[in-house]
């Protein structure tokens, strides 16, 4: 019965996740602002800092801790060190584990969302984001065994 409604769960979710995995470079169209509890896309002319992250087959990002300010429009340049596709996601531990998740049962599964940035193995991919929510969040990469394998960090988001 719990499989069945996993793969219930998953083909009504597919739709709404699949987008542009792939080679696909993230922010090809227009953004769509939708509000998450970890915050909103932000706009370019909004950003005042700009952090640079690496990640690599090692399966870390580099740095894996960040903070930002409550408020906070931040460009992420990311960096792949790697000679693999890597990707990294803003969301809340439970978001990102339940999509890793789908990820390892559907691996080639395609999606495109302004806190996501797919980086080809050499290449460099940007999020622009605003914090409008404190808390601590996780950015991570949601390749299959990716996850598993400890890629992720937190942001912490403080109040001013």
């Amino acid at each position: 019965m719990q499989r069945r409604h996993s793969l219930l769960a998953a083909t009504l979710l597919l739709p709404a996740l699949a987008r542009a995995h792939g080679e696909k470079v993230h922010g090809g169209g227009p953004v769509v602002k939708e509000q998450k509890d970890w915050g909103i896309a932000g706009e370019a002319r909004q950003v005042r800092r700009t952090v640079a992250v690496r990640m690599g087959d090692n399966m870390r990002f580099t740095p894996d801790r960040l903070s930002v300010t409550l408020g906070e429009t931040v460009r992420f340049r990311v960096h792949n060190d790697g000679r693999m596709q890597h990707e990294f996601v803003i969301g809340t531990v439970a978001e990102n584990a339940r999509h890793a998740e789908l990820m390892v049962k559907f691996p080639d599964m395609e999606h495109d969302e302004p806190y996501m940035a797919h980086v080809a193995a050499g290449k460099v991919g940007e999020i622009v984001w605003t914090f409008n929510r404190a808390g601590s969040f996780e950015f991570a990469c949601l390749i299959a065994g990716h996850y598993s394998g400890g890629m992720k960090g937190v942001i912490e988001v403080k109040g001013r």
